[in-house]
């Protein structure tokens, strides 16, 4: 019956939560060129919310309903002159516990186009056209069909301990160092707990209560874990950067996920990231606190609310249906190589000209759509 009740909840908070988008944000900028737009795109924030393979397999949550259809990308870059050379890269979904992803299916009529994946295995399309290619001919489409499913948390039971296949998420990033304020910070949190779970939910229980969604933030933020711990007020990948920093610092294994929501038919501004950890004896779990975050800002709900209690339970190992995993990992280095420096994550299609990075907050001026044509 609980869960009935949270289902309920979940569904019209939900209706609330991301029927709004947040385009009209502005942030500081980390891997895009940094021109402001009120057409900046947010963190996935339309209608409801409804791997790669793990370095360890265990007992894994709960599938539930599934949704399916096809998500399509549309790249038209005639605008720029011709002479130059233009770059694409477009993150491709791929099968894991949680989804089924069949090939793509692609046509960017005479460039040079290739299947690649990324050091950090994350895979891609690569097209480009040389400085020769007729400009009005820079136009491609990209396809592939997805079935994701919902996630039902598992029972956490701990069991054993952290192993070494595990260090490659207790590392730190760009984004997320591990020592310094960080890991006084994961101390204080996890004072007095014992075991990988209890420090975990108080590190996840503590975001929540000392953070905010703020809306001026473009995108999904850039997940500056240092800086939000001052500021405590972010996005998406803001939130759920905090919360992987603080398990990292804490010697608990934990990772993102950068994504879209496939809940419309026009998905282009719906990225979204959250995070798991990785508890022994079960294996990785999901945590979103930003989503609650969100559904608290969005439904103008006090924290301590039964409403937000009940969606901080369940974004505590469960998921819906309407998210799209795309890339894992910072700092990432497309394949082939970009120009430009790293990339804080690859949510989001990314291109050059001559070099030179596009803003792929702007949509609009890229120019790019993102769309999913459901049961398709």
């Amino acid at each position: 019956m609980k869960k009935k009740v949270i289902a309920m909840l979940l569904a019209a908070a939900m209706t609330v939560s991301f029927a709004v988008g947040c385009s009209d944000g502005k942030e500081n900028g980390s891997d895009s060129t940094g021109a402001d737009s009120s057409t900046s795109q947010d963190d996935a924030d339309g209608g409801s919310q409804e791997a790669k393979e793990d370095a360890k397999t265990e007992e894994q949550p709960e599938a539930g309903l599934e949704k399916s259809g096809t998500v399509t990308y549309d790249i038209d870059l005639s605008q720029y002159d011709k002479g130059k050379v233009v770059r694409v890269w477009l993150p491709i979904a791929q099968t894991n516990d949680y989804q089924t992803v069949e090939e793509p299916e692609f046509d960017a009529g005479d460039a040079k186009t290739e299947l690649t994946e990324d050091s950090q295995g994350n895979k891609m399309l690569y097209i480009e056209w040389g400085a020769d290619a007729d400009a009005a001919n820079r136009k491609a489409s990209c396809s592939f069909k997805v079935s994701r499913q919902e996630i039902k948390s598992p029972e956490l039971v701990e069991e054993g301990e952290i192993g070494s296949d595990m260090d490659e998420y207790l590392k730190e990033s760009s984004t997320i160092p591990l020592d310094g304020e960080v890991k006084a910070t994961a101390e204080e949190i996890t004072k007095g707990k014992e075991t990988v779970l209890d420090k975990a939910r108080a590190i996840y229980d503590w975001v929540i209560a000392n953070m905010n969604r703020d809306e001026s933030v473009t995108g999904c933020g850039t997940g500056d874990v240092c800086a939000l711990l001052v500021s405590k007020g972010g996005k998406c990948t803001d939130i759920n950067s905090v919360f992987v920093g603080l398990c990292r610092a804490a010697g608990i294994p934990a990772r993102e996920m950068f994504g879209i929501r496939i809940n419309d038919t026009t998905i282009t501004g719906n990225q979204h990231c959250w995070a798991e950890f990785y508890l022994p004896g079960t294996g990785w779990v999901l945590a979103d606190p930003a989503d609650v975050l969100k559904a608290v800002l969005k439904n103008e709900w006090e924290k301590d609310s039964a409403e937000a209690k009940e969606m901080q339970e369940f974004y505590w190992g469960n998921c819906e249906n309407e998210r799209l995993e795309l890339s894992r990992g910072r700092d990432i280095d497309l394949s082939p190589k970009q120009d430009g420096k790293a990339l804080n994550n690859f949510g989001y299609p990314y291109a050059e000209v001559d070099g030179e990075a596009l803003d792929y907050y702007t949509p609009d001026k890229f120019v790019y759509t993102i769309s999913f044509a459901e049961g398709q």
